[in-house]
């Protein structure tokens, strides 16, 4: 019988790539993981790996069963999410992965009514970035996560997740008030229609994400689309941060619509021709979950709320 606990371990291998970094995922020592894998080699009976000096890649077999192993995990998402249905009331952890502007603006009304509708539900937060919220899930650190990408920088799937659409922003220039109305500056005429909020901020300095992440990568993806590179002066992750660099003619930014709820005095907000696309994930078979169920509904009826809908 093959031991689940091994099959998850060999599915990390093959997602993450190395022994060290299994070992880091899941606060093992890799002396740990190696020989874990060694026994689920013997109960597979086939090599599943194979080395050379200290690099590890899969055999046939072993892609053959990571494939089969997915399969399985996925069932057993399915049959605790079927045992949890036929429970008396929705109790035990459910543990939430949220970015900091969903945190702020939509997590507090969808945790109310949780806690009203579910008593006996612990519900954990944690924010984080969305780049760690798939490896929060399989690693069963959490249950349910929130992820997003920009319609210009699209994120590839990940195949031991699903997911479904939450919010569709509006992302915006953020500008002080002193930058004049767009518009009365010429721009070459190749430069797109629907770059025409950016034009004014061509030659201005710039609050940028810090380089590598998303929203530095999708901001660098409009300016280009308008025809220029913009000049960082500042570099900051916090949207509450950017927005008072803002305001305090630091620079001009763009912002997606759950961070611009309430800017500050000085600031101007200038809608942009690019969305910010926030999806929910569970592990793949989870949807039918009790917990799963009632955060998904109720994430959406708070974000109905706060969009006015």
């Amino acid at each position: 019988m093959l031991d689940v606990r091994r099959l998850r371990l060999l599915c990390d291998l093959a997602r993450l790539g190395t022994i060290a970094a299994v070992a880091q995922a899941h606060t093992y020592t890799p002396s740990a993981v190696s020989q874990q894998l060694a026994v689920l080699e013997r109960e597979a009976g086939v090599p599943l790996l194979e080395r050379t000096g200290r690099r590890v890649t899969l055999t046939t077999a072993g892609q053959v069963l990571v494939r089969h192993a997915e399969t399985v995990l996925t069932a057993l998402e399915q049959t605790t999410a079927a045992l949890a249905a036929v429970a008396t009331g929705l109790t035990g952890p459910l543990r939430i992965g949220a970015f900091p502007s969903a945190v702020r603006t939509l997590l507090p009304a969808t945790l109310v009514a949780l806690g009203h509708q579910h008593p006996g539900l612990e519900l954990r937060v944690t924010e984080l970035d969305p780049v760690a919220v798939p490896a929060g899930l399989r690693e069963r650190r959490l249950d349910v996560g929130l992820l997003h990408d920009y319609d210009v920088v699209p994120v590839e799937p990940d195949p031991g997740l699903d997911t479904v659409p939450l919010l569709d922003e509006t992302v915006f220039l953020a500008v002080p008030d002193s930058v004049p109305v767009p518009g009365s500056v010429a721009v070459p005429d190749s430069v797109p229609e629907a770059a025409e909020p950016l034009r004014e901020a061509r030659d201005a300095a710039w609050i940028l994400a810090s380089p590598g992440t998303l929203c530095h990568t999708a901001t660098l993806h409009v300016c280009r689309t308008a025809g220029f590179t913009p000049r960082a002066r500042h570099h900051a992750d916090d949207f509450a941060t950017v927005l008072a660099l803002v305001a305090a003619g630091q620079g001009v930014s763009v912002i997606p619509q759950l961070a611009a709820a309430q800017p500050p005095v000085g600031v101007r907000l200038l809608p942009l021709d690019t969305r910010r696309r926030t999806r929910i994930a569970y592990r793949r078979g989870a949807a039918s979950h009790p917990a799963t169920a009632a955060f998904v509904s109720a994430i959406h009826a708070a974000t109905s709320s706060f969009l006015g809908r």
